[in-house]
């Protein structure tokens, strides 16, 4: 299977911050941003994988600046590492005042995502090929993200065993 250059799973969201995308501080609602970064995800997975594919993990969403209603907010994804079955998807957020021309990188993410057969299953994907410095960069540092990744899989999993499914007015 050919290897496919990170630009091929490139994709690109903007969006205008309007008031009722906005918290009690007046800043862009993360729950909002997490939405789009998931979106955005999920095309450069499919893109990718040319298959159907799912949400694995949000590894993690770093707010570094915030965001708010003088900003436009630009997303811009690709598959920067796989596996046999999965995809890590990065996600640079970029905020721009518009009155300004003012830009900073105000939050990045993380996701792996898996692609799937016609009947659900994991299916084998590509290889990835990366090309820019940035795109390098991530491929490179990718495998110890992926170490923390199963490490952190494997502490929920103890996690879920040792919690009840009690209903909590039952306790």
């Amino acid at each position: 299977m050919k290897a496919i250059a990170c630009k091929e799973s490139r994709a690109v969201k903007t969006s205008r911050v309007f008031p009722n995308d906005t918290n009690n501080h007046q800043t862009l609602f993360g729950g909002k941003l997490m939405s789009w970064i998931d979106d955005i995800a999920s095309i450069s997975a499919a893109r990718h994988s040319r298959k159907s594919t799912v949400t694995a993990s949000t590894d993690s969403v770093d707010f570094l600046h915030p965001i708010t209603q003088s900003d436009s907010v630009c997303l811009e994804s690709y598959v920067t590492y796989t596996g046999r079955t999965s995809m890590e998807v990065f996600v640079k957020v970029t905020a721009e005042n518009l009155l300004s021309g003012e830009r900073k990188i105000a939050a990045t993410a993380f996701l792996t995502f898996v692609a799937l057969d016609e009947q659900g299953r994991p299916v084998t994907i590509p290889s990835v090929l990366p090309e820019t410095e940035e795109e390098v960069y991530l491929h490179r540092t990718a495998p110890e993200r992926t170490k923390m990744r199963k490490e952190r899989k494997k502490h929920s999993k103890e996690l879920a065993a040792f919690m009840t499914t009690t209903k909590p007015w039952e306790a």
